[in-house]
């Protein structure tokens, strides 16, 4: 098994391999950014019945296709398994099952860890044929509702979309004011304890695979559930254990940075332009631009085509973007800790709480840039549960995720804040952040800007897009190949 090329995450691959050994299966887990090469020449070297790969983001989805190709084309006869939280069983059925998918190779999407052991007994059983023949058909009749669907689906040309674009009355409600300080500001002070109460446990149970039934379902419901209630509690119980251990001797620590600037949105409309001072804004000295992308599939409401874009004022209007990246550091020391003791389980929990504690970093900070360093929302009275359920003015939405589905931009937001120099957060070549546990974002104050999915786009845009990143199309197709909603060349 291994995390492919140029993405770092491996907690579920790692809770895979802890349930594959517990029903006697050998594992050769050769870990994160993996090269093609690399897992090959480890499948040949171990002569290993089936090669699993694993991958949190997007560029990873792309990454698989290639190993697929290079599989076949040297000849492997190796089952390939497909698993992470950015896959699907559509994504494996129609871009990476045909480049390799055989009765005695097939490709399989495993949805999660406790079905990898019925997968791998089923390939490896006398019953093989009929159930590889079951996924065939199955995946077969996928691909062909996809493109069918594709051909039955409308998308708006680009220019349309364009027009059709959320229009705020920026006079009526207008950008919010100038933050208390421009610039970056490196965060360094803020302890574990200051971001426990920020803590979303949800996504805890979800990564050990933990679901309680309606009406049961989260936190602290789930304690409750007859099925899973007695095994999330345990396993609560020894996560705040380890949590204030982790506390009182300090092997984690939290650390980021914060860049606030002015910005207006271009003159199309489709991109936004950070200017270091008020001089250079009004001399139209631009420091950097974040190209935006809008949605295309048409709607069947008269709902408009959003890009982040329409939530920052045009030229002549004083708005302001914001942007952080922050960290946990000391999960990697924790786990090589525990992997020299050979305990799984505490490996798997650290990985997990160092994931909690940055996500509730990332609250946290973004409380403070409402209420105090940009300082829009100085009289915010919500308590830690709002929060989680957004009941504040702004968002702060991902480079990579669906507002923004394109990771390149995480590169001018590292240009600009200096998350490397300023606070040893890195990208990898598929520009996966390092540490795995990070989260960056960008941060819109108007009560008007919203989450959203950009969905499938068209050529057209994809188009305009690459020139206006200055980029080749070819390459940026690649980026973008998750939501095109064509065949890429």
């Amino acid at each position: 098994m291994a995390t492919v090329k140029g993405d770092v995450h491996d907690i579920g691959k790692n809770i895979v391999a802890v349930v594959l050994g517990c029903n006697n299966y050998k594992v050769y887990d050769i870990g994160v950014m993996c090269s093609c090469e690399k897992i090959l020449e480890k499948a040949k070297e171990y002569d290993v019945d089936v090669i699993g790969l694993s991958g949190l983001i997007t560029p990873s989805l792309d990454e698989m296709v290639v190993v697929a190709k290079e599989m076949s084309k040297a000849g492997f006869k190796q089952p390939l398994l497909i698993g992470g939280a950015t896959t699907s069983k559509m994504h494996t059925a129609v871009k990476i099952s045909p480049n390799y998918f055989s009765m005695e190779h097939p490709v399989i999407h495993v949805l999660d860890a406790s079905r990898s052991v019925t997968v791998v007994s089923s390939l490896l059983s006398e019953l093989k044929g009929e159930y590889v023949q079951d996924i065939m058909e199955e995946y077969d009749e996928m691909r062909e509702d996809y493109y069918a669907g594709l051909e039955d689906r409308y998308f708006l040309d680009y220019d349309k979309a364009k027009a059709a674009k959320k229009n705020i009355d920026f006079d009526a409600i207008p950008p919010a004011p100038q933050p208390r300080k421009l610039g970056n500001t490196v965060i360094d002070t803020v302890s574990l304890e200051d971001v426990v109460p920020y803590m979303d446990w949800n996504p805890f149970f979800q990564t050990w695979e933990l679901r309680g039934r309606y009406p049961n379902r989260g936190y602290p419901k789930i304690f409750k559930d007859e099925a899973v209630g007695g095994e999330a509690k345990k396993l609560f119980d020894d996560a705040q254990a380890m949590l204030k251990e982790i506390i009182a001797d300090k092997s984690m620590q939290l650390k980021g940075v914060v860049g606030l600037y002015a910005a207006n949105r271009s003159e199309d409309g489709e991109d936004v332009h950070l200017y270091e001072s008020e001089e250079d804004r009004e001399a139209d000295k631009r420091l950097a631009t974040y190209c935006m992308l809008r949605q295309q599939a048409e709607k069947e409401s008269d709902e408009p085509y959003l890009s982040q874009a329409d939530f920052i004022a045009p030229r002549g209007y004083k708005d302001h973007l914001g942007m952080f990246a922050v960290s946990c550091f000391g999960c990697g020391a924790l786990v090589e800790k525990y992997e020299a003791d050979n305990d799984d389980y505490s490996k798997i929990m650290a990985q997990a709480l160092a994931d909690r504690f940055v996500e509730a970093f990332a609250e946290y900070l973004h409380r403070v840039i409402r209420t105090d360093m940009w300082g829009y929302a100085p009289d915010e009275q919500l308590d830690e549960a709002d929060l989680l359920k957004i009941k504040y003015d702004g968002i702060r939405p991902a480079p990579g995720y669906p507002s923004q589905p394109d990771h390149t931009e995480k590169q001018t937001m590292w240009n600009v804040i200096k998350c490397h120099e300023l606070a040893g957060i890195e990208l990898s070549e598929s520009l996966s952040m390092m540490p795995a546990a990070s989260v960056s974002a960008l941060v819109f104050a108007h009560p008007e800007s919203q989450y959203f999915a950009v969905g499938q786009i068209g050529k057209d845009q994809v188009t305009s897009y690459a020139e206006r990143k200055k980029m080749d199309l070819s390459p940026c197709e690649r980026w973008l190949s998750p939501i095109l909603n064509y065949e890429r060349d």
